[in-house]
């Protein structure tokens, strides 16, 4: 009983989790034809297909959160799953098992904005939720010792097997300009087949071992209801009933942009055989509904008891177990059990031609903790693909809450046959799956037929509509071209001068030129005065009025001379003030460091350049003869170096100075008296031109 007990209730749902959503990554496909009703029934009308005809199709996945496994070495000779696994046990660990087979399905147009569609399914799905994975491995393993009370959980387990018979319409709910909308439902009769279901309610565990294994215990607490679609433990055969039955409803909205749409392409949207869109967005609500087990039987169990573990391993099944080991209610009559219902919404973005991009969320919107009520797993996933009449990849890429995973898959449509998995290429690496998924399908797919070639001139307007039928014209103008008597590009009804050339820009007129320089009105800042095309139309400034204009002159408010570019001469006198400023500058004896007291002449001398900003100038610097003629040497260039420093310091640029020293070579006086010697120590400024 071991292997049959919780192992088959939790065990194999903890490593088989799926996702609910059938055929990921084709159904968003614009020819997936009958199966995308079972995703967004609006889907099938504006279809591509005139008719789908589903011969055989099935989509199974699995994913979990609990066992991570290479997926390929699962079929490998020798492989064991206790040991190769990778556990993720946790407190609350999650299960769900879907299988989707669709049978002889078919979709058809009733109409130019109508569609219906007929179809035969059947369905298996399977989800526990808010289970002790570490509490059922510790249970189920061969070789366990005493652990002390542990929580089980409050968990909740469904399992559902049913058929549906769907009828699908949709129709085309509004069209104008680029915006399109169109809506759908499906109402189906489901069949049920078998229901099992149980929740548990605080439920805890401890196993006291003894070295005689029969007489090790297990004391359980907290209390489950447990219920299927019949008494399983009376008769373990399936007794099919068909009267357990039930109806469902999907119901879906699509609204697509389609910007190809103008008046001239006013016949784009009765297009069949091609996409129009270029943003698609697909909302839906699949699932709503329920069915009803009459046969049903439901128990209700005191689980705090002690066990031994001969109770445990001499039960045939789950249904025994319970009944021969706990105490219990029976409620005899009806079961309801609830689809699993779910909200879908998904863009669509035709990036160029035949290549598309979506992405897609799929959203439980039921309590998964609700007594017999199925749940899908939330995911979102974007799939870029390559769609065409006969032709399509995709390459699903997805995320789901049970298996904290992200899944990559590949699909192929040729025509009859589809084939996809939303998660082989991921598998084909990963050491650790959880997930794996397949879905494939033959069916008959009658395409929409091209639409006859009746407009000669390709511009939308049927022939015999067109009064110009050979000629490309406007809808507005009845298929004929408009004319354009100026030949100036501007059609004559836009040109506001449709006798003379202009641009479109003037609506078609000539631009104006009022003062006859060359720079048209538009173009002129001064439209009235003559000026360059260089100054936007307006004369050249002279802000200091001295002849030099602005762009010519290098001190532009200042006064100055043409022969020095705008700016005022340096004159004799203004070189006369400088030396008379600089040959009084005092340094501290044979070093080039200047007396403070000199700082007033320094300023002086910065003053005059800078009101002859253009000037350049150099200083030379002297010594008399007293002492080293080399020492005195340097010591003259020192000194004119730093008065040049200084000046820079000040602001006047570097590039107008120069400085050399000369020493003794240049004296103004004798150096025989202390006049003539103080003379010439000294630091001239020369103009330099």
């Amino acid at each position: 009983m071991k292997k049959r007990v919780f192992l088959s209730l939790f065990a194999f749902a903890s490593f088989c989790t799926a996702n609910a959503q059938s055929y990921l990554g084709y159904y968003h496909d614009n020819y997936a034809g009958v199966q995308g009703v079972l995703f967004n029934p609006s889907s099938i009308v504006d279809s591509r297909f005139k008719t789908d005809i589903n011969l055989f199709s099935i989509s199974s996945s699995v994913a979990n959160d609990a066992y991570g496994v290479k997926i390929f070495d699962v079929f490998k000779d020798g492989y064991d799953f206790d040991l190769e696994a990778k556990k993720s046990f946790s407190n609350a660990n999650n299960a769900a098992f879907n299988a989707d087979v669709m049978g002889p399905s078919v979709m058809f147009n009733i109409a130019p904005k109508h569609s219906l569609a007929v179809y035969t399914r059947a369905r298996a799905f399977v989800n526990v939720v808010g289970v002790n994975g570490q509490v059922i491995n510790d249970v189920t393993k061969d070789n366990k010792t005493s652990f002390p009370e542990a929580t089980v959980g409050s968990f909740n387990g469904v399992g559902n097997s049913w058929g549906e018979f769907g009828i699908s319409y949709a129709a085309v709910l509004f069209q104008r300009g680029e915006h399109f909308l169109k809506g759908g439902i499906t109402a189906k009769y489901l069949q049920g087949v078998a229901n099992y279901h149980i929740q548990g309610n605080d439920v805890k565990l401890e196993f006291n071992d003894n070295i005689l294994p029969q007489l090790s215990t297990y004391e359980t607490q907290g209390s489950a209801i447990y219920g299927s679609s019949q008494d399983f433990a009376a008769n373990s055969d399936l007794d099919f009933d068909s009267k357990s039955r039930g109806f469902g409803v999907d119901l879906g909205l699509t609204y697509e942009w389609r910007p190809e749409y103008s008046a001239d392409r006013a016949d784009i949207n009765d297009l069949k055989e091609v996409n129009k869109y270029k943003l698609r967005v697909g909302v839906s609500v699949t699932d709503l509904g329920s069915m009803k087990y009459n046969k049903g039987i439901r128990r209700n169990y005191d689980l705090n008891q002690i066990i031994s573990q001969d109770d445990y391993d001499n039960a045939d099944n789950f249904d025994e177990f319970l009944e021969n080991n706990y105490n219990f209610t029976v409620l005899n009559g009806a079961v309801r059990s609830h689809l699993p219902t779910a909200l879908h919404a998904d863009i669509d973005w035709n990036i160029h031609n035949k290549f598309y991009l979506n992405a897609n969320g799929d959203l439980g919107i039921v309590s998964k903790t609700k007594l017999n009520q199925s749940s899908i797993a939330n995911r979102v996933s974007l799939t870029p693909r390559y769609e065409s009449k006969w032709f399509s990849a995709y390459i699903p890429v997805s995320y789901m809450d049970y298996s904290k995973q992200a899944q990559v898959g590949l699909g192929l449509r040729t025509g009859v046959f589809f084939i996809g998995s939303g998660s082989i290429l991921s598998n084909a690496i990963s050491k650790s799956s959880k997930s794996a998924d397949i879905h494939l399908g033959i069916k008959i797919p009658i395409y929409q037929k091209k639409a006859e070639d009746k407009d000669q001139d390709g511009d939308g307007i049927l022939d015999k509509d067109d009064e110009c039928p050979t000629v490309a014209g406007p809808v507005e103008n009845k298929g004929c071209p408009w004319g354009d008597r100026d030949n100036d590009g501007v059609l004559d009804k836009d040109d506001k001068c449709p006798d003379v050339a202009g641009p479109a820009a003037n609506n078609g007129c000539p631009w104006e030129d009022k003062d006859n320089d060359g720079v048209l009105d538009k173009d002129d800042k001064c439209p009235t005065v003559a000026g360059p095309k260089e100054n936007a139309g307006c004369p050249w400034p002279d802000t200091d009025g001295d002849g030099v204009l602005d762009k010519d002159d290098k001190c532009p408010k200042v006064k100055g001379t043409l022969a020095n570019k705008g700016c005022p001469e340096v004159t004799k006198e203004v070189i006369k003030k400088l030396n008379d400023f600089s040959k009084s500058v005092l340094f501290d004896s044979s070093k080039a460091t200047i007396k403070p007291e000199s700082n007033d002449k320094l300023e002086g001398i910065v003053n005059v350049m800078n009101e002859y900003s253009n000037a350049n100038f150099k200083l030379e610097g002297h010594t008399d003869s007293t002492g080293n003629v080399a020492k005195n040497l340097q010591l003259s260039k020192d000194r004119a170096a730093a008065v040049k420093d200084y000046l820079i310091a000040k602001g006047i640029s570097a590039d107008r100075l120069s400085s050399e020293g000369y020493g003794v070579t240049k004296p103004i006086a004798s150096n025989k008296t202390v006049e003539g010697r103080a003379q010439n120590r000294r630091v001239e400024i020369i103009l330099v031109k």
